[in-house]
């Protein structure tokens, strides 16, 4: 956007501003196409539902060099939109949604609800760039990312090695793919099948966490050991 322009913010993004948010002239707004484009804005009108905004700066925000892809394995629906937030919330470049074995739940509908909740937890962090939400992929699907990435680590409370072992010493990483098993855990044949495809069994630390909230965690020792935070 060019600085001075005036733009009109419509739709549900309109009527959340004006009726939610209860946005008046003067009130400040960041905008962001969740591709790396950024106008910090100011309201310069509003009605009941829209509001007009007027840009006052505008940039881009390039990709980080290393990109964090989580695969989570299906969780039950009532954790689903928390483990979203904070996978987001992490900095997560993609999400990929795994119907392992012994995954308890389905996801039927698709990932629509996914994608709203990671777009939705994106907007939340102020991120310029939005969280990918991928189609739900089986084990054999998922070892086609294994073999992808630079790095991949499958989560497992009874590994021997830690996560953080293998950094800061691998300096040239560009993705890495961290897997996170559903709550009923990860088979045998799972293990031994991405094991074969270049996955590398890692621990955290001594708690257990829910398939929900270590995600967040394996991102986070990812963050600080490659640099990122």
């Amino acid at each position: 956007m060019v600085i001075g322009e005036r733009v009109r913010l419509v739709g549900g993004e309109g009527l959340h501003a004006a009726r939610v948010l209860r946005m008046k002239r003067g009130d400040l707004a960041l905008l962001s196409d969740g591709k790396g484009n950024w106008s910090e804005t100011v309201v310069d009108d509003s009605e009941s539902k829209s509001v007009v905004l007027r840009v006052m700066d505008s940039g881009f925000q390039p990709k980080r060099k290393i990109s964090i892809t989580v695969v989570q394995g299906v969780i039950k629906a009532d954790r689903r939109k928390e483990n979203m937030e904070l996978l987001v919330q992490a900095g997560v470049d993609r999400i990929v949604p795994w119907q392992a074995a012994r995954s308890i739940a389905k996801l039927e509908g698709g990932v629509e609800k996914l994608q709203i909740a990671s777009r939705e937890a994106s907007k939340q962090a102020r991120r310029y760039w939005h969280t990918e939400v991928s189609e739900v992929v089986n084990t054999r699907q998922l070892a086609s990312i294994v073999r992808a990435a630079d790095f991949a680590f499958l989560m497992d409370a009874g590994a021997e090695t830690r996560l953080t072992d293998y950094f800061p010493t691998n300096k040239y990483v560009e993705s890495v793919v961290v897997i996170i098993g559903p709550e009923g855990g990860i088979t045998e044949e799972e293990m031994e099948m991405l094991a074969a495809e270049g996955a590398q069994m890692v621990k955290l630390g001594r708690p257990i966490l829910r398939s929900a909230h270590a995600g967040m965690a394996a991102v986070a020792a990812l963050s600080v050991a490659l640099g990122l935070w």
